[in-house]
């Protein structure tokens, strides 16, 4: 792995009532994204606890190809619909690999 990657992780809480919407939303993401230059790894999870959670575990060669990703339409098209979706913006945590 690149030593320099870096690793995100985001979490997604749906307002209630828009669970499926916001699945739906987030699995699109996935493949355009697993796509994108400098994107090592792109899954979504989902809570077996509570429903309407979410959980992106990514990783990308740099900060700079995840600041681009923040910069692409398919991103930016959900984050304008995201007040409607989520009940909080959502928790994105950087990590960086160390042992």
């Amino acid at each position: 792995m690149n030593s320099n990657a870096l690793t995100v992780v985001a979490t997604l809480h749906a307002k209630p009532g828009q669970e499926s919407a916001l699945k739906q939303e987030l699995l699109a993401l996935v493949p355009v994204t697993r796509q994108e230059p400098g994107c090592l790894k792109y899954d979504l999870h989902q809570s077996v606890d509570t429903s309407g959670h979410f959980l992106f575990h990514e990783t990308w060669t740099s900060k700079q190809h995840l600041e681009d990703h923040l910069a692409r339409p398919p991103l930016k098209a959900f984050l304008a619909k995201a007040d409607d979706l989520l009940c909080h913006p959502p928790s994105i945590t950087l990590w960086e690999r160390i042992g």
